[in-house]
């Protein structure tokens, strides 16, 4: 079980909109990308996706769409949560950028940037929440 606050629900609906936006291309303005920049952009994207499955599955019973960890939660601080402390948002934003980059899409690549301004600030609530839950974070 989990109280959802009210930040929690406004992080999570602007990350929806983003993320179903960046896929509308309300703007046909591309740029040229380079071969290797294209090539750069699908395996960063590739890398992206990758990193958010291990993290889902690495958070297992943990796994929240929300800040606000759950209550029966358990921190994890193994395998990726190691090294990056949000690496779902790491990833979500590497599949995101690179998209832009091999799609070379100013829109896409606009929305990408918008998205880690996004999970900087909500990575910051998250902290936050996880400080007064867990002791050892």
């Amino acid at each position: 079980m989990i109280k959802v606050k009210r930040l929690d629900i406004i992080y999570v609906t602007i990350q929806f909109i983003l993320l179903t936006i960046f896929y509308i291309p309300f703007f046909s303005n591309v740029f040229q990308t380079p071969l290797i920049v294209k090539y750069a952009g699908a395996i960063v994207s590739i890398l992206g996706f990758l990193i958010i499955l291990i993290a889902i599955l690495q958070l297992s019973k943990s796994l929240t769409p929300f800040p606000t960890p759950k209550e029966n939660g358990v921190l994890i601080n193994t395998g990726l949560y190691k090294y990056v402390r949000h690496p779902i948002y790491s990833g979500i934003f590497m599949a995101a950028i690179g998209i832009a980059f091999y799609t070379g899409s100013y829109w896409q690549l606009a929305i990408s940037l918008i998205l880690l301004i996004l999970f900087y600030y909500k990575s910051k609530y998250e902290e936050s929440l996880l400080i007064e839950k867990y002791n050892e974070y």
